[in-house]
């Protein structure tokens, strides 16, 4: 497996196209960015740039792999031939991106017959690239990584993000008004892709967010994974839209069955 050469063109074709499209994104960013559709709710916007970075990262990955399949956020889905499928968030963050904050990322996983082997997550705002193959461990712009020295729960900072459906924001509300007095701390930093990944580099002790699409965790989840962190659901299943949990290990066995008592996997 660590010696496999489709790991390597598969890793090597992900970090070029994150880095052009965050290239594109950091120095393409209108001052006046403007809105091209809405989604769900008024408050989840679809920029034009988010369409543009997608046609970006699809059209170079097919230029030298034409057999693959492609899942994305703004419409690209293909089966694909080859048994190599490619999971692209083209900006995860996108609200942050639109008023200016600079948690943002560019997200592109490979899967291979239905299992993640390659992650990478582009922070252009940061200067950071995070990826990962699996079984070869995590590394941020080259330099290995790997999840903090896990604290009691009490003292651990844990991520967390919204839906944009109401009354999920809701429910979301209720599980951190119960949650927050037993931890250090609550972030929201509104990048799932990033939050992952810093739970990977250390950053923060975990991460949990319920309404995750696989293209907003398949590279931030084998990242944590590879740096040694948990990745999970609910207790016994893997990360899902019903749930994500990523930890360090003591503070996942603690935090995992915590959040399941409180309801975070439903609305």
């Amino acid at each position: 497996m660590d010696g496999d050469p489709l790991y390597d063109e598969l890793l090597e074709l992900a970090l070029e196209a994150a880095r052009r499209a965050g290239v594109l994104l950091r120095d393409g960013r209108p001052a006046d960015l403007g809105v091209a559709a809405t989604k769900s709710s008024p408050i989840d916007v679809v920029t034009e740039m988010d369409i543009a970075s997608e046609k970006l990262i699809t059209g170079f990955i097919a230029e030298h792999r034409p057999d693959d399949g492609f899942l994305g956020e703004e419409g690209a889905s293909t089966e694909g031939s080859s048994g190599v499928r490619w999971v692209i968030d083209p900006v995860d963050g996108t609200v942050n991106y639109l008023y200016g904050l600079p948690s943002w990322a560019v997200s592109i996983a490979a899967e291979k017959d239905g299992e993640t082997v390659v992650g990478v997550v582009a922070a252009p705002m940061r200067g950071e690239t995070y990826q990962a193959v699996l079984g070869r461990g995590a590394f941020n712009n080259g330099e290995r990584i790997h999840h903090r020295p896990a604290p009691p729960l009490s003292q651990a900072l844990v991520g967390t993000g919204f839906g944009y459906l109401t009354e999920r924001r809701a429910a979301q509300a209720d599980v951190v008004r119960t949650l927050i007095p037993r931890v250090r701390d609550i972030r929201r930093g509104g990048s799932a892709a990033i939050d992952l990944c810093d739970v990977a580099c250390g950053r923060l002790d975990a991460y949990y967010e319920r309404g995750l699409n696989p293209w907003d965790l398949a590279a931030g989840v084998l990242i944590a994974r590879e740096a040694g962190a948990l990745t999970g659901g609910r207790p016994g299943e893997v990360a899902s839209h019903e749930l994500t949990v990523a930890a360090s290990p003591a503070v996942f066995e603690e935090l995992q069955p915590l959040l399941d008592e409180l309801g975070a996997w439903h609305d």
